[in-house]
C-alpha cells in the first residue's frame, strides 16, 4: 500500500510545472520509471530532465536542494555597511549628532525589514558627509523601540539635533525616502 502512495505521490510531484531543481527531497529509496523523457514547461523555455534510459532515479545525490531555515534570497546576499546603532550608543551616536540621522527600526525575522536593506544601503553612500543612516534592531534595544512608539517595522525616523522630525512606516520606495530626508538637509 505504501508504494503505491509512493508512486502517486511522486507521479504528481514530477507533473508540476516546476524545473527539476526546485523539486523538495523525495524518499531516498524511491525510484519512478517512464516512457518518455520528462518535459516541464511554464517557463520561457521547455526544460527536459538530464536522465537517461527512461528512468528517473530519486536519490540523495541528486540536484535537488535541500529545505533549509535560512533566509535566501537577493536581500540576505546583499553586503550591508550601514553602522548599527544600540541602546548604548543612542546618545552619542543619534540624540548629540550634528549632521542629520535616518534610523531604520528593524528586526532580523522581518522579511520586509531584509528586502529594505539594500535600501537603507544605497541611502547611506547617497547621504556620505550630508546625514548619517543607522539601523538599530528592535529585538536588541527594544527600551529604545518603545520609547519612540515602534509598533510595525520597519519604520526609518529622521532626527534632527536630537529631535524626531519624521517617521515613515513600511518599506517604502527610495525616492519617498530620499524626499522626507531632503527636506531636512
Amino acid at each position: 500500500m505504501s508504494t503505491i502512495l509512493d508512486s502517486l505521490a511522486i507521479s504528481s510531484l514530477f507533473s508540476s510545472s516546476l524545473h527539476p531543481s526546485l523539486l523538495p527531497s523525495p524518499p531516498l529509496s524511491a525510484t519512478w520509471h517512464r516512457r518518455s523523457p520528462l518535459k516541464l514547461t511554464g517557463f520561457s523555455k521547455s526544460y527536459s530532465t538530464p536522465f537517461n534510459n527512461n528512468q528517473v532515479s530519486l536519490a540523495s545525490s541528486s540536484r535537488i536542494p535541500l529545505r533549509t531555515s535560512s533566509i535566501s534570497g537577493e536581500a540576505s546576499d546583499v553586503s550591508f555597511d550601514v553602522p548599527t546603532v544600540t541602546e548604548e550608543t543612542w546618545d552619542s551616536l543619534v540624540l548629540n549628532a550634528t549632521e542629520p540621522v535616518v534610523v531604520e527600526f528593524w528586526a532580523p525575522w522581518c522579511g520586509p525589514c531584509r528586502m529594505f536593506h539594500p535600501v537603507m544601503s544605497e541611502l547611506a553612500k547617497q547621504y556620505v558627509g550630508r546625514a548619517r543612516c543607522l539601523k538599530l534592531n528592535t529585538d536588541d534595544s527594544p527600551s529604545v523601540a518603545s520609547r519612540y512608539g515602534i509598533r510595525s517595522i520597519p519604520t526609518i525616523m529622521i532626527f534632527v539635533n536630537g529631535e524626531k522630525k519624521d517617521a515613515i512606516i513600511g518599506a517604502v520606495p527610495k525616492t519617498s525616502l530620499t524626499a522626507s530626508i531632503d527636506k531636512y538637509l
